[in-house]
């Protein structure tokens, strides 16, 4: 299993896969939680709009009783299974949080899985939409008085973020995730030049390039980007000892690493053109 370490500062945390490479990423800050929080209410609200409008005035429904529950059942679906449905795709982030550069990521686990992805969004309705009725009801003075201790105990959940050092929500502590930092790195094209400026004479027979795939691929970029030097001589013995590495080269750990990416990226994407996709290093196909 993964284990997490803290780093020095307080928005940086040590991600240690079950592969043993230490990543190190970043917390994405309140301020974007909340932006892309707002941004996607927006797109939400405002494709509500659309939507009664084409309802109501599109002749999908004349009665009005009709057309406020065929609203409400959009509304319904809408408001749970946006943010689902875009936390599970590949970019494990909602269009706002795209927009401010950030990510959902697991805590404990090299992948994010669909479960925490429910997980995290089940609570939802709670941590936002519950704390909002409370705080508009209206009625009598007991009302009045259930719905003050209802704002204050789900403001327990709206601000539980505030008092804890990871600002995890509290479906993010139950889903087993985060929120990191995902800005946009040219990487790809950067390795690949940089690797044929090296020189290092390193030469990979099929089978020693073989021994990984994309999501390999994928770590191992991320490595390099990190360029941690404990991490990049860690990983380089490992994938030495993995491919049976002994012809030796003149050149570092880092070159060694930006050769094998250049290798295995080359590699997979040939095979790519013939339809054939290796997704790891346990993926036989």
């Amino acid at each position: 299993m993964s284990t997490i370490a803290n780093s020095s500062d307080f928005d940086r945390r040590q991600l240690i896969t079950p592969e043993g490479v230490n990543l190190e990423i970043r917390l994405a800050s309140l301020g974007s939680r909340i932006a892309a929080y707002a941004i996607d209410q927006i797109i939400i609200n405002g494709t509500l709009v659309a939507l009664f409008f084409i309802v109501v005035l599109g002749g999908i429904a004349t009665a009005a009783s009709i057309a406020t529950s065929i609203f409400i059942l959009l509304s319904f679906f809408l408001r749970n299974f946006y943010f689902m449905f875009f936390e599970m795709g590949t970019k494990a982030a909602t269009p706002g949080k795209r927009i401010c550069k950030v990510r959902v990521a697991s805590r404990g686990k090299a992948r994010l899985t669909a479960d925490a992805v429910f997980a995290r969004n089940a609570l939802r309705e709670i941590e936002f939409n519950l704390p909002l009725s409370f705080l508009f009801v209206q009625g009598e003075a007991v009302d009045a008085w259930i719905a003050v201790l209802g704002l204050i105990w789900s403001g327990i959940f709206l601000f539980f973020p505030l008092f804890n050092k990871d600002r995890l929500r509290a479906g993010d502590l139950i889903g087993g995730t985060w929120v990191v930092r995902a800005p946009k790195a040219e990487l790809i094209t950067d390795l690949a030049a940089h690797s044929a400026k090296t020189g290092a004479p390193y030469l990979f027979s099929q089978e020693q390039i073989d021994a990984y795939g994309v999501y390999e691929l994928h770590t191992l970029e991320n490595v390099i980007r990190v360029n941690d030097p404990e991490t990049v001589e860690d990983v380089a013995q490992r994938i030495r000892n993995k491919i049976r590495w002994s012809e030796g080269a003149s050149g570092s750990d880092l070159d060694f690493l930006q050769a094998y990416y250049a290798a295995l990226r080359e590699r997979l994407e040939t095979r790519l053109l013939f339809g054939v996709r290796r997704k790891d290093k346990f993926d036989d196909q």
